[in-house]
């Protein structure tokens, strides 16, 4: 395993690096990445970690399954020339949060990349969403990404650099029905951080936000967990195969984002998804038609 940088050389080194690719003078890619991705045991998450990897970057996998993100920390370790470690974490949990953010700065030195990633699928008709459904999305998906930028976002100021990237969905730009819940939390999520990067880019810190279509992960499998299950949650994957046909793998989002955080994107699509979301974009009323479309033959 690779040690992580903790010189004020290498802090200085990397605030130089940070200034040329910004200044377009330099390219990305030449000192390891301190990183932190939450929901990392699965999925996009392990998808992001294991491209981190292969670049040679110190990633923390952090997920609330503690023997998940163990797992694949050591299987990341074993496979790429970065430095992976596991961690146990449930991002509805404030202090939890700060404090493994905090621990990673202290032990490496510094903090490049956060990714709040972790969240649940939460589906079904707006009358079949009970509050349970609506707190649990709004605690996990949009609370989990307050958390992780409360506690990074403060660190990267101090250091004067650094990216934040949140992970929402094309739920966050289109009005997909039969999810309202998560679509809320999403939406959300893409106002945070364009908000944030507006304020952010100022102060060196840049931020970007993932909105991906579906993709085949277990969570198209795991809709409302823990919770009361509703006619279009059982349907997801279904609706999924109908409405977007070839599902996207975690290895093509994370390729996506990759190239999303070199250049600096704003909004990280997918290449199956940038048409919708040009779409959306471009005009609301189209995405209103488009969603209403392909869901009218659901009751």
């Amino acid at each position: 395993m690779r040690k992580g940088v903790t010189t004020q050389q290498g802090d200085s080194a990397l605030r130089a690096e940070h200034s040329g690719v910004r200044a377009g003078q330099q390219k990305s890619g030449t000192m390891p990445r301190v990183a932190v991705v939450t929901g990392g045991a699965s999925g996009i998450g392990y998808a992001l970690a294991a491209a981190l990897m292969a670049r040679g970057d110190i990633v923390t996998v952090a997920d609330i399954d503690e023997q998940g993100a163990t797992r694949c920390a050591e299987d990341l370790a074993s496979r790429y020339p970065g430095q992976a470690d596991g961690a146990a974490l449930d991002v509805e949990d404030a202090a939890a949060v700060a404090h493994m953010i905090q621990s990673v700065k202290k032990q490496h030195g510094r903090l490049d990349l956060v990714f709040n990633n972790a969240g649940i699928g939460v589906g079904g008709a707006a009358d079949e969403h009970t509050l349970e459904h609506w707190n649990r999305a709004i605690d996990v998906n949009l609370r989990g990404v307050v958390h992780g930028v409360h506690a990074a976002y403060p660190i990267m100021l101090e250091q004067g650099f650094g990216h934040i990237v949140n992970t929402a969905s094309m739920a966050g730009l289109y009005p997909v029905p039969h999810k309202i819940a998560y679509v809320t939390t999403k939406y959300a999520i893409v106002g945070l951080s364009l908000a944030l990067r507006h304020e952010a880019a100022k102060r060196g810190v840049k931020v970007s936000v993932i909105c991906p279509g579906y993709v085949e992960t277990p969570l198209l499998d795991n809709i409302n967990p823990g919770l009361p299950q509703t006619t279009q949650g059982a349907r997801t994957r279904e609706r999924a195969a109908r409405e977007q046909g070839r599902l996207c793998l975690p290895e093509e989002v994370a390729h996506d984002v990759m190239r999303g955080i070199v250049r600096n994107e704003s909004v990280i699509v997918t290449t199956s998804t940038r048409l919708a979301e040009r779409f959306a974009k471009l005009s609301p009323a189209i995405a209103q038609w488009g969603a209403s479309y392909s869901t009218a033959d659901e009751v």
